[in-house]
């Protein structure tokens, strides 16, 4: 039996907010801006980080720039300020180990999630990388697991497959909807509205061991 675990990347394997603090603070510095001025950077990217979102930058700041180089700058800086705990990246490793099979299932644009995969050490970690903008789909759709899941190689007679993630809709409620079993990375408090995951855990080092403690055989029943 070699289950399959899938992983949300941004604010389950890696500190996005803390990262995105941190290059709001430099970007300010390097201009000059007010701390409004960060605060406002900070919201216009707290969901998401788009190619298109650097044109509103561009035009507020009357900067020279063009929007593209300011992307790639933001792709590069934020790659260089985010990190994955050692505890997680070990964590990975220990799951491959005992037949787990990883994959990591993520929203956003394809270069900015390639260059922290690769710069945090996840991408030699894992079995395979599923970004929605690659995929052409965004959680919660069903299709993005499904895809993560194909990418892992599938899943044979007997196998199961597992969610892991900070986001009760993205990341557990399309799990669910995709027939995943869930681990929710406990964020904020859960919705009513919403099934309760499978578990419930405060990082993702503690996701990790109880994948563990379930092992490849009994992850089955």
């Amino acid at each position: 039996m070699q289950p399959v675990v899938l992983f949300d990347l941004d604010n389950t394997l890696v500190d996005r907010q803390l990262a995105l603090v941190h290059w709001a603070a430099s970007f300010r510095g390097r201009y000059g801006f007010s701390q409004e001025d960060g605060a406002w950077l900070a919201n216009l990217l707290a969901e998401r980080a788009a190619p298109e979102h650097f044109e509103a930058v561009r035009v507020r700041f009357r900067l020279s720039e063009p929007a593209d180089v300011l992307w790639d700058r933001y792709c590069t800086d934020i790659a260089a300020a985010v990190s994955c705990p050692p505890g997680v990246l070990a964590g990975l490793e220990e799951l491959r180990a005992v037949g787990w099979r990883i994959g990591v299932a993520t929203n956003g644009a394809a270069d900015i999630q390639w260059a922290k995969l690769r710069a945090t050490g996840i991408a030699d970690r894992v079995d395979a990388v599923c970004i929605s903008e690659e995929a052409g789909v965004r959680k919660p759709d069903p299709a993005l697991f499904f895809e993560a899941v194909r990418r892992c190689g599938g899943l044979r007679d007997g196998d199961r497959a597992w969610m892991v993630g900070d986001s009760a809709v993205n990341d557990i409620g399309g799990g669910q909807a995709a027939g995943l079993r869930t681990v929710w990375v406990d964020r904020d408090t859960w919705p009513e509205t919403l099934a309760e995951p499978d578990h419930q855990v405060p990082d993702a080092r503690t996701a990790i061991e109880l994948l563990k403690s379930l092992g490849p055989r009994k992850s089955e029943t």
